[in-house]
Order: structure tokens, then C-alpha cells, then sequence
């Protein structure tokens, strides 16, 4: 990713992501606005295995209290945990990326 590509702040606005617990959209699904400490208390799984980001940028981190290797995702469809570059789907928190520089 380039630095380019990224907007310099994003701390207005909205946020919307709908985390799935199995691949192509499907299973549970949970719709947040907020960040999330412990993604299995809201989706009662252990993984989350696609997501669609509707507003904003989300960073998604591999541990619960936002610890662990962290994903940034843009808007869009992610099918399935590879598209957003991790090994695993594995989530166990997720925040609002309100600043970017």
C-alpha cells in the first residue's frame, strides 16, 4: 500500500463493518459502528472468516485489547481472511482507524 493512497485524517464521518464468521458473507453476521475489545463477544466465534467495510477504515488486530498483528482494511468486500492479507481468521479485536497519516 502507499501512503497516497491513504486519506490524511479520517476522524469524521461514519464507520459501518459486517463481520462474518465463515467465508463469502455468510454465518452470524454482526453490523458495528464502534471499536470492538473482544470480536468474539459480539460474534460468538472464534474467527471471523470475511467482513464488508461499509464506512470508514477498520484495523483489525489478531488479539483480543487490540493487540497482535493488525490489518487495515479500506472499504470494500473481503470474501474471505487471505484478501486482507492475514493467515488465519482469526480476529480478536477491531478498531475505527480515525487518524491516518
Amino acid at each position: 500500500m502507499f501512503s497516497n493512497d491513504l486519506p490524511t485524517t479520517t476522524s469524521r464521518g461514519t464507520y459501518r463493518i459486517k463481520i462474518y464468521e465463515k467465508e463469502d458473507h455468510r454465518g452470524n453476521m454482526v453490523e458495528l459502528t464502534e471499536d470492538s475489545p473482544q470480536v468474539m463477544d459480539q460474534l460468538r466465534s472464534p474467527e471471523m472468516l470475511s467482513c464488508s467495510v461499509l464506512e470508514g477504515y477498520w484495523i483489525l488486530y489478531e488479539l483480543p485489547n487490540y493487540r497482535g498483528r493488525q490489518y487495515l482494511l479500506r472499504p470494500g468486500q473481503y470474501r474471505r481472511f487471505s484478501e486482507w492479507g492475514s493467515m488465519s481468521g482469526k480476529v480478536g479485536s477491531l478498531r475505527r482507524a480515525t487518524d491516518l497519516y
